[in-house]
């Protein structure tokens, strides 16, 4: 089949309809329900830009005659690595680094984990083949994917097998010749509206008999019976696109992932009962690598668009010649600018690792990963700031159309530099940003991108290599005793 169209991908989920929940009532077909159709048209307009711009999109399959995603290549060469990062920019630019669970994003993964599928199979060689050729079926069918990687936040003093209820976080309830069964819950699974699930290792497992149950990695399809998503409420009210410019159509909708006993046969199976390889999967095989680059794309995307928002706002109302506005601008300024050259040293430093892949070089990401969970709130705030009142004193399209308040609107909403048609756009666009659930959403969705901020610092402190930098001041202590306790020479008479 190869690449998709957006039609192609909305039909695909109309012929596979699945166990999907919201505000109590069963869905029977996303790309309908007014609580998923908007923003799986977003989704679906991803699709037909990969043909739109095939050059910069797509590439010749290496396993049929098919064109395929630029997002599934294994790099081989750090300009392969720069190609799958302006693709990747592209699709960002389309919704504003708004949409967290683009295809891209695990695509990424998918790609770096089948690169380094030795690293899975080294004690079970059947698990590095199941990688590769889900892989070569994702690349080929242009699928796309949701995830959940944590377990339910019930008793987050314990590990998942001492919860009050040992089948709380899905585990295995048995094997058999074909296959495992899991029973339990899974968080959060972002898009839940898609083709196919993939239940990644958890990396905070023990390695312990008691925890062995609740380590495997998994891909199966959304529509897999017994499989079951409950998701929050949406974020698209169904209201106008102008009033809700962006929940109206970014809206991914997150859910809880329920595994009431289903089955996983053998070749949708890569890690199991192995926990100290599930806690190494990512970093071994490159994945985080790969899911880490398109973030930091993404986030270039949606701070692009704060800058640009900001700017509006200070030039619609005049307010360009306070100290205080101006350090503002600047400081979004400053986290763009400082995004795009971690992303570029990490480009620029791509390298061949030990499978044959090439790799953005990991400490630029990981910094730019860490970096933007702590700016995003701020970046917010900002805008916020800006906007004062304005970002609260507003109306909606209702209001504009109605003959009525028509001459009131024009007189009391215009700012010093924009009549009141233009300048309303710009705060309806600032609250979504930056006040409404959208904008909380997102902002509780940037500081938790990763998981835990304080838990990933540790990781930083732990794994990153110090030494030379330790060296360099030990080397400058020793010199400073040298030539503070040197023998004085004796005073020539």
């Amino acid at each position: 089949m190869g690449a998709r169209t957006g039609a192609q991908f909305l039909q695909r989920i109309r012929e596979h309809p699945r166990d999907l929940w919201h505000r109590g009532e069963r869905v029977e077909d996303p790309t309908t329900h007014p609580a998923f159709a908007r923003g799986l048209r977003s989704m679906a307009r991803l699709y037909d830009l990969q043909w739109e711009r095939a050059d910069e999109c797509l590439y010749d399959s290496p396993g049929s005659s098919e064109k395929v995603g630029l997002s599934f290549l294994i790099p081989r060469s750090a300009e392969d690595v720069r190609r799958v990062s302006r693709m990747m920019k592209i699709w960002a630019d389309v919704h504003f680094g708004f949409m967290g669970r683009t295809p891209d994003y695990l695509n990424r993964a998918i790609a770096y984990y089948a690169s380094g599928a030795d690293f899975l199979g080294e004690k079970e060689p059947a698990f590095a083949e199941h990688m590769r050729r889900y892989y070569e079926y994702l690349r080929e069918s242009d699928l796309c994917l949701t995830h959940t990687l944590i377990h339910p936040q019930a008793n987050r003093a314990v590990g998942p097998s001492k919860q009050a209820d040992p089948y709380l976080a899905a585990r295995v309830v048995k094997e058999t010749d074909g296959g495992i069964l899991l029973r339990g819950a899974r968080m959060l699974a972002t898009l839940p509206a898609v083709d196919e699930l993939m239940v990644f290792p958890s990396t905070l497992l023990r390695n312990t008999e008691e925890d062995a149950p609740y380590c495997y990695a998994v891909s199966i399809p959304c529509d897999t019976p017994g499989l079951r998503f409950l998701c929050r409420e949406t974020l698209d009210y169904g209201r106008s696109p102008f009033d809700h410019p962006l929940g109206s159509r970014f809206d991914e909708v997150d859910a809880v992932v329920i595994f009431h006993d289903i089955f996983v046969p053998w070749e949708r199976v890569f890690i199991y009962r192995d926990v100290e390889r599930a806690n190494r999967a990512y970093a071994a095989t490159g994945a985080i690598v790969g899911m880490a680059h398109q973030v930091v794309v993404r986030n270039i995307a949606k701070t692009e668009f704060f800058l640009g928002l900001a700017s509006l706002i200070v030039d619609a109302i005049g307010i360009e010649g306070f100290q205080h506005v101006q350090e503002k601008v600047a400081e979004i300024w400053i986290y763009l600018e400082t995004m795009k050259a971690l992303l570029r040293a990490a480009e620029a430093d791509a390298h061949e690792d030990a499978f044959g892949a090439f790799r953005p070089a990991w400490p630029p990401l990981d910094a730019a990963r860490n970096l933007y969970m702590r700016w995003y709130p701020r970046i917010v705030e900002i805008i916020q700031q800006l906007s004062a009142s304005g970002i609260i004193a507003t109306v909606t399209e209702e209001d504009m159309k109605n003959p009525e308040l028509i001459e009131d609107v024009r007189r009391y909403f215009q700012a010093a530099r924009a009549e009141a048609y233009d300048r309303i756009p710009i705060f309806r666009l600032a609250w979504d940003a930056a006040l409404s659930a959208f904008a909380g959403r997102q902002v509780q969705y940037e500081r938790f991108f990763f998981g835990d901020p304080v838990r990933i610092a540790g990781v930083i402190f732990q794994r990153h290599d110090r030494t030379p930098y330790v060296e360099k001041v030990r080397e400058f202590l020793e010199q400073m005793k040298e030539e503070a306790f040197a023998p004085v020479e004796a005073a020539k008479p």
